[in-house]
Order: C-alpha cells, then sequence, then structure tokens
C-alpha cells in the first residue's frame, strides 16, 4: 500500500483521528499490516495476547464463550486490553471475508502511547464506552 494511502487509512480510523500528520507517522512506523483469510482468527479466548488490530478493510466476528456478541468493519479495533495488561483474550475474533489489519505489539504500543498522547485519550475513551455498554448488558 502506498505510504500516503496508509496515512489516509489511519486518519479514518476512530482512534487515530485526533492524530496530527506527524502522529500518524510514528503510528504508520508502529504498526504492520497484514491481511487475515477469511475464517482465521486474529485471536482466540483465553489466549494470551500480545498484540491489537485495527480493521482497515474486510470484517470480522467477535464471539465471547460460543455466542457472537459482534460484527467488526474498517476503523474498529480489537485486543487493546491485552497491550494495556497482558491478559488473557475476553473473545475469538475470526475475519469474515479476507481482512486487511494493522497490527500493533505491546513493546511498539507501549511507545506509541508515549510519544503520540492523543491516542490514549481515544483508548480510555473506547474503553470506557465498552465498559458503559457491558454494564447496561449486565445490569440493564
Amino acid at each position: 500500500m502506498a505510504r500516503q494511502s496508509h496515512l489516509d487509512h489511519l486518519a479514518a480510523v476512530p482512534l487515530f483521528s485526533a492524530c496530527s500528520k506527524k502522529e500518524l507517522q510514528a503510528v504508520a512506523r508502529a504498526t504492520d499490516e497484514v491481511t487475515v483469510p477469511a475464517g482465521k482468527h486474529l485471536c482466540e479466548q483465553g489466549a494470551i495476547g500480545r498484540e491489537a488490530f485495527v480493521i482497515v478493510e474486510g470484517s470480522a466476528e467477535v464471539r465471547r464463550n460460543g455466542r457472537k456478541v459482534a460484527t467488526l468493519g474498517p476503523g474498529d479495533s480489537v485486543g487493546e486490553l491485552a497491550l494495556l495488561d497482558h491478559g488473557p483474550r475476553t473473545a475469538t475474533v475470526t475475519a469474515l471475508e479476507d481482512t486487511t489489519v494493522l497490527v500493533i505489539g505491546a513493546r511498539e504500543f507501549a511507545a506509541l502511547i508515549d510519544d503520540v498522547p492523543p491516542i490514549a485519550h481515544k483508548l480510555l475513551k473506547s474503553l470506557a464506552a465498552r465498559i458503559r455498554e457491558l454494564d447496561k448488558k449486565t445490569y440493564g
């Protein structure tokens, strides 16, 4: 993918939307672009997580305890919790079609949070929204 196109994709991702061009370049350096074939797991529930994924193109299904809980598409991210606490995955995520993702490892993510503060703020908002949604589902 051409470099400018890569930056355009990153700028369209909600997690990175508050970033300047310079910050987006730091994100691009910290990530690898990978195509995941349809049917392949990006991550499996219970496995220890060492990376997060941002969907650029395609879609993926999220299952928790065998039950479908979400469908993800371009701009959605998954795996951030594992980057923060290195704990087990809370769900299995499977590509529904050939899906292009940006992959970021724990070490690169930690450096990125230090170098690009807007990402930390966006991530906190995203995680808070997920917690509120889970709380609504659990407690009505």
